[in-house]
């Protein structure tokens, strides 16, 4: 099988979720792609579940890891981007289940001097829990009508789930929120990447996706929006690892990054 896109997914400590993950992957229309795992230090058991679950799914998986040294994302996705074959890359988290066209969207969308900006559709607990492999392959887990059976409250945000082609194509043109670059769920080339210096690993938590994101924009790359397009559901997990120090120093690079209009990082891969 013939390979053209790369789709990083970056975890910590979070098999049980990973797992859900890898199982969107597996469900995907397009298949032409390897998963990359950016590993910020998680303990064996993640790897022995992709160890496991290489035996189960149709796509190879890489995995890249380093030791714990708090949160580092920046550090390992950098090292990740390297390990890619191909020309296009995808990044996504260890939380977010991709429906099964997420793939195909991208790969649709995508156009050279450009990057996807895309979003997420947020799980509470008690649903993130009780998605089985069966909800994921069936798709119930992106049924609203299903979801609300489960204790889903109405709002606009449903929309997500349940717009087709056009809704969603006219959706993304009139929404409010910029497309920037999220490493939830956004695509571009790998050479665009490697030509700002991938992520500054000077940056922990808040803000070290969309700095990336910034200086591609500075160096001429457009970002377009595909937030109602290209869908995953976001399953719940606290966030221990937020801390106000880190905020105020990325909140001063990225400052900076815009005031002078910055493309590379002298912090990144090389």
């Amino acid at each position: 099988m013939k390979i053209d896109t790369s789709i990083i997914i970056s975890t910590y400590n979070s098999p049980t979720w990973l797992e859900k993950v890898l199982y969107g992957y597996n469900n995907q229309t397009y298949r032409m792609f390897e998963v990359v795992i950016a590993d910020d230090g998680s303990t064996s058991e993640t790897a022995e579940l992709l160890a496991r679950l290489q035996k189960e799914v149709f796509f190879p998986i890489v995995h890249v890891w380093h030791e714990d040294d708090g949160f580092q994302k920046t550090k390992i996705l950098n090292q990740a981007i390297l390990k890619c074959e191909a020309p296009y890359i995808i990044m996504t988290d260890g939380d977010c289940v991709p429906r099964k066209d997420f793939v195909e969207v991208h790969v649709k969308y995508r156009v050279e001097g450009s990057f996807l900006s895309g979003g997420y559709f947020k799980l509470p607990m008690n649903i993130s829990e009780d998605i089985t492999k069966e909800d994921i392959y069936t798709e119930r887990c992106f049924d609203v009508k299903w979801l609300k059976k489960k204790g889903l409250k109405s709002s606009f945000k449903n929309s997500k789930l349940t717009s087709g082609p056009l809704k969603a194509g006219i959706l993304n043109a009139v929404t409010p929120t910029t497309a920037t670059w999220n490493g939830h769920n956004s695509s571009g080339w790998k050479s665009d990447i490697l030509a700002v210096n991938g992520f500054d690993e000077r940056m922990q938590y808040g803000g070290e996706d969309r700095e990336l994101g910034e200086r591609m924009m500075n160096n001429q790359i457009k970002a377009i929006q595909v937030r109602y397009s290209a869908i995953t559901v976001h399953l719940d997990h606290p966030r221990g690892y937020v801390k106000e120090e880190m905020l105020f120093k990325n909140r001063e690079i990225r400052d900076k990054v815009k005031l002078e209009k910055m493309v590379w990082t002298d912090y990144g891969i090389v």
